[in-house]
């Protein structure tokens, strides 16, 4: 079974082609380190929910969107060897500094998953 990592991000509307950009080299870098797939998804039908929601989640405010976004390894062996080349990869420095990133990082989240059923 394959192994995930998935991420939640408020992203303000006027830096959706930013971040957009920034996906996409990202998704290449990770791409061409051996990730399966890398998908970025833009939220379409995420209403606030009575306890929680992706808006809640992010404590997202009225000028932004969710973007939910995954990425897919063979296994958690890989994901871990993968992910310590996209850091050190020199392409991903610009990214790492939070101040030039076109969200506000301190609100994202992210977390590994091990697949339990894939239909």
């Amino acid at each position: 079974m394959s192994y995930v990592d998935g991420f939640v991000v408020p992203v303000p509307v006027a830096k959706l082609a930013q971040y957009r950009r920034m996906a996409r080299q990202c998704g290449k870098i990770w791409m061409e380190h051996g990730a399966l797939a890398y998908t970025e998804c833009l939220a379409d039908d995420v209403k606030p929910g009575k306890f929680t929601s992706f808006p809640q989640s992010v404590k997202l405010k009225p000028d932004e969107t969710v973007v939910f976004s995954w990425i897919v390894y063979a296994s958690r062996a890989q994901r871990d060897r993968i992910t310590k080349n996209v850091l050190g990869d020199p392409r991903m420095a610009r990214y790492m500094d939070p101040k030039a990133l076109p969200f506000d990082g301190k609100r994202m989240f992210w977390g590994g998953f091990k697949t339990f059923m894939d239909l």
